[in-house]
């Protein structure tokens, strides 16, 4: 059992980006990991639907490749969760292409341990049927239907299956969905740090340098754990971590600020203390893990809603503008009656209307919905059942925004205008998460599989 256990975060995403110098900095105090969360549900659901990646392959092979050179030099390992975005299982295969051309061309030998997130449907319908499944805050009526017709469900690992995959002494760990905090957590438990100090420096490790002040660009974070207490420092030497910047970074895609769930137990860092050591490092103690009842692993699943088109334009016209909310009403009940006499009845179609400069961002929720500018921007949403469907409406969206009347001008007008020839542009198919679930397993790898390879 260590003393103190050094870890080394590289960034908030694998692809976002780090300094070289900060991460020569970070491998020159001798980690005994470094450790990158590589996905998130932030962006949307059409990373987990297409199995696409919300970096580019140019941005994540530049950052693999800087990491794997660094944890070799140390022959220390790489631990990587939620591969590609999503954490799909194509989405760690393609981690994995690229680990193997970047032992080939650097002339190294890599061995790989994985492990896999996307979940077996009739699992799933024997866990729901089972009473397994318990639903999360404002989660959606979940059905043995839902699950059917769910492109694709992954599970959200703990610490277990990192600490599983590290069984093989491999050099990187290419993990699916996986907590964030798991991926910094599990070496540390395994060296018998308490568990409210590891899954407390998880939280504050997986989005790198993002707890320190006036952060520049996302970058490296280092953190020292003990027994009873860990210190936190930022590699690059123009930012500081502040009792203030550590502390709130807890706050950070939390509904709780002081009560954290992760797959095994809630941590309470209700107690935790925040001190600095240094005008950038800052000590924390106080937090403590409450283990689960029942180990419980999160659900996230995707379905197609329809084919999204989007049109974009801006009004100036100060008589359009002040009556903006009739108008926009009136446009509604133009393209409803066109609509109905040409694609009929039965057809299942929205249409959304954002006012930027007015209520755009919030929506119901602004609480200052009056316009002040002399000029809005509108964006058009059609939700349709197709991509014909969509252009349909589109055609017909536009020619009613573009000369609907208002009562003060008697003549024929010219009210939006589109930037875009075509004025609408096609998003392709839309998706939607359909699960806010959680699972019990029977035990905590029984969700996931395991490999290795060698390259």
């Amino acid at each position: 059992m260590r003393q103190q256990v050094r870890i080394l975060s590289a960034t908030s995403v694998l692809g976002s980006g780090f300094s070289e110098d900060s991460l020569k900095c970070g491998i020159e105090r001798d980690p005994l990991f470094i450790g990158c969360d590589g996905g998130s549900t932030d962006p949307g659901p059409h990373f987990l639907a297409t199995n696409e990646t919300a970096f580019s392959e140019r941005t994540r092979y530049r950052d693999l490749r800087l990491l794997v050179m660094a944890a070799k030099s140390k022959r220390i390992p790489l631990l990587i969760g939620s591969c590609g975005t999503a954490g799909t299982n194509a989405q760690v295969d393609d981690m994995l292409r690229l680990l193997q051309r970047i032992a080939r061309e650097e002339a190294l030998s890599i061995k790989a341990a994985t492990f896999y997130s996307e979940q077996d449907k009739e699992y799933l319908r024997n866990k729901l049927f089972n009473g397994r499944f318990t639903a999360l805050n404002n989660a959606p009526s979940v059905d043995a239907a839902t699950i059917d017709r769910s492109i694709r469900i992954v599970g959200m690992a703990g610490a277990e299956a990192f600490q599983k995959a590290l069984e093989s002494k491999p050099d990187v760990v290419i993990g699916g969905r996986a907590s964030d905090s798991a991926i910094f957590a599990a070496l540390p438990l395994q060296e018998g740090i308490p568990a409210g100090i590891c899954w407390h420096a998880g939280k504050i490790l997986e989005c790198g340098a993002a707890a320190a002040r006036r952060r520049k660009t996302p970058d490296c974070l280092f953190a020292a754990l003990e027994r009873d207490h860990f210190v936190v420092e930022p590699l690059d030497p123009d930012l500081a971590c502040t009792p203030q910047s550590v502390a709130s970074h807890a706050l950070y895609e939390n509904a709780d600020p002081e009560r954290l769930a992760e797959p095994g137990g809630v941590l309470n860092i209700a107690d935790a203390r925040y001190e600095p050591l240094s005008p950038r490092a800052v000590k924390v103690s106080g937090s403590a893990f409450e283990a689960a009842s029942e180990y419980t692993v999160k659900l996230e699943g995707v379905e197609r809603i329809g084919w999204h088109t989007v049109t974009f334009g801006s009004i100036r016209d100060p008589f359009i503008v002040a009556e903006i909310d009739d108008w926009t009403a009136r446009l509604r009940e133009a393209v409803d009656k066109r609509a109905a006499s040409v694609i009929g009845a039965g057809v299942d179609w929205r249409l959304l209307v954002r006012i930027y400069g007015k209520d755009g961002t919030m929506g119901q929720l602004e609480p200052t919905p009056v316009v002040h500018s002399h000029e809005i921007a509108l964006v058009f949403e059609i939700l349709a059942p197709d991509r014909e469907t969509a252009t349909t409406l589109a055609s017909m969206l536009r020619h009613q925004a573009l000369h609907l009347p208002i009562a003060k001008w008697s003549g024929l007008i010219t009210s939006v205008a589109f930037p875009y020839s075509p004025a609408h542009l096609h998003r392709g198919d839309l998706f939607r998460f359909n699960m806010k679930h959680v699972v019990t397993p029977d035990t905590p790898l029984e969700m996931f599989k395991f490999g290795t390879a060698t390259f």
